[in-house]
């Protein structure tokens, strides 16, 4: 039973933290958040329902500075503050953001929002766990290595999904008129937009290339054609 110990207690830290994280996230985004109620990106979110079959599709801005899309655990979309600036600026066209909810309400209808939550806090409990064994048998480095490993476990989860809400996207962009070219021009300005190019190697690790996800999607639209 002793040498069990270490396993259920990261298991009980997994569990906890992901219960923690849910909340905090949920806390986090009611208050800094509004509604989206640019009439141009409410007509292409109106578009996207249609092709849904649903009553509408609701965006949150969510009020924070860097240049990102996300959706919540509990199946919002948002956009951040400093995404909808690029797009007023005139640096993102409405086809390009409408690009990123798409993206979006991929990683929705396909589990991914709480399925990474869940992914996240369980590797949080494999990182304690190999931390406590590795810790042991390589002092030192053991804990060192734990985190690595589960870093890379949580980078693959992560490209795998990016890529399925890719090829959710392009279909539902192509359903609804909107088409596909403003998702692939947007791959290409995604780098200079967020200013990734100082990001650490955790950054990278978890997405995929841009020519590689601008490549997946022109599969998809030779196979339609």
């Amino acid at each position: 039973m002793l040498k069990l110990t270490p396993i259920l207690l990261a298991l009980l830290y997994g569990f906890v933290y992901y219960r923690f994280s849910i909340w905090r996230t949920q806390s986090e985004l009611d208050a800094k958040s509004t509604e989206l109620a640019d009439p141009v990106l409410r007509k292409l979110c109106a578009r996207m329902a249609d092709s849904l079959d649903l009553a509408q599709v609701k965006v949150h801005i969510y009020e924070i500075d860097p240049v990102n899309g996300l959706a919540a655990p509990d199946g919002r979309i948002f956009i951040t503050r400093g995404f909808y600036q690029k797009y007023q600026n005139g640096d993102v066209s409405a086809e390009e953001i409408a690009s990123v909810i798409a993206h979006e309400l991929g990683h929705v209808a396909l589990g991914h929002s709480r399925r990474r939550m869940i992914d996240f806090s369980g590797q949080n409990a494999i990182r304690v766990a190999l931390g406590m064994v590795l810790g042991r048998l390589i002092p030192g480095v053991g804990v060192w290595l734990a985190g690595m490993l589960s870093g890379l476990l949580a980078a693959r989860l992560s490209r795998q999904d990016e890529y399925e809400a890719d090829a959710y996207a392009a279909a539902l962009l192509t359903k609804s008129g909107i088409g596909i070219a403003a998702q692939k021009s947007l791959f290409t300005k995604l780098d200079a937009l967020a200013g990734n190019s100082g990001q650490p190697l955790a950054w990278l690790m978890s997405h995929p290339k841009t020519t590689e996800r601008i490549a997946a999607i022109e599969k998809l639209e030779h196979r339609w054609q």
